[in-house]
């Protein structure tokens, strides 16, 4: 999880009629568990929808150019000018969007470098896990790890709409778990790499491997702009490194920002300036944020459609691997 994180929402939505409150603690009839799960159920799905997207355009402020680039990013169905698809949420979300583009810290983006590292299976002795058998896993390094680069990429870039990539298994037999004197067949990848294109242009690499020795969970991106570049390494989750061209030129360079301040998201909520948290809070913000989407009746992010999404460019990876030839994203 990125320490700066904006908000999103994304999603098909109920063409009419209220979303119902989740609970309604008002009477003193209880709700019954089927209603509950009907009103969970829709409110995670969607919501109710009055506005076209030329008002919310016009009610947020930015162009239409502009807000169709957000909305495919975010996954939303392509749509007429005037179908009422969307609400004052997404109005209010589209504007918070805005805000941080416009700002145009990076200027026009060239490319997404995302890499994920492990070393858990470097060593040939380690049995023949569920996790190196295609059958129980679906797949190796690409589906388990390269999956959280490319959402990344989804969410900070934007759409992939070509892809090339290779697979690589460097062990293909190993122990079997119940009986180390035996082998089994490998069946998943132990390493991938994919050049991607996306819609606006940029470019990127996604790679990722579980036999890179000494890298224990190296969840590492880096954007490249115009106007300057942004980097992000979890295992040190409490940085950003960032350069601007714009800065004076005796100083210029990348330099560490520790977002540790109660402007920088979720951190109000935490401990003074400075004092980090880890891996496990960023649990507590993901509960956080799906509460906070059930109190305001909004849709949550990440939800089953960026899952989708995600899924259908593993796809083309798989197939472009197979093939060894651009993919295009359907």
């Amino acid at each position: 999880m990125s320490p700066e994180q904006v908000g999103r929402s994304s999603g098909d939505h109920v063409a009419s009629g209220e979303a119902p409150a989740l609970l309604d603690v008002s009477g003193d009839d209880p709700v019954a568990p089927d209603d509950v799960a009907e009103r969970v159920e829709r409110m995670l799905l969607g919501r109710p929808a009055s506005m076209g997207r030329r008002e919310v355009t016009e009610g947020a402020g930015v162009g239409a150019l502009t807000a169709r680039r957000f909305w495919h990013a975010m996954g939303f169905q392509n749509v007429t000018d005037d179908e009422a698809m969307f609400t004052e949420a997404d109005t209010q979300a589209l504007r918070r969007v805005a805000q941080i583009i416009d700002e145009g810290r990076l200027g026009r983006l060239y490319h997404f470098r995302g890499t994920y590292l492990q070393d858990w299976v470097a060593d040939p002795n380690v049995p023949l896990y569920w996790r190196l058998q295609k059958e129980k896993a679906g797949s190796g390094a690409l589906g388990d790890i390269a999956s959280h680069s490319l959402d990344l990429a989804h969410y900070l870039v934007g759409p992939v709409t070509e892809v090339s990539a290779a697979l690589e298994t460097f062990v293909k037999e190993r122990p079997l778990p119940d009986n180390p004197k035996k082998k089994g067949r490998v069946t998943v990848d132990d390493a991938s790499a994919s050049i991607v294109r996306f819609e606006n242009g940029a470019l990127g690499t996604i790679e990722a491997s579980r036999f890179a020795t000494g890298r224990k969970n190296y969840n590492r991106f880096e954007i490249n702009g115009s106007k300057g570049s942004i980097a992000f390494n979890l295992e040190r989750m409490n940085e950003l490194d960032v350069y601007f061209t714009d800065d004076e030129k005796r100083v210029q360079g990348f330099h560490n920002i520790m977002v540790t301040e109660p402007e920088h998201p979720y951190f109000k909520a935490w401990w003074p300036a400075g004092h980090i948290i880890g891996y496990e809070h960023t649990f507590v913000h993901t509960v956080y944020d799906l509460l906070e989407s059930i109190a305001k009746n909004k849709m949550p992010t990440p939800n089953f459609e960026d899952g989708v999404k995600n899924q259908k460019v593993l796809a083309a990876m798989e197939k472009a691997a197979a093939t060894r030839r651009w993919v295009a994203v359907k």
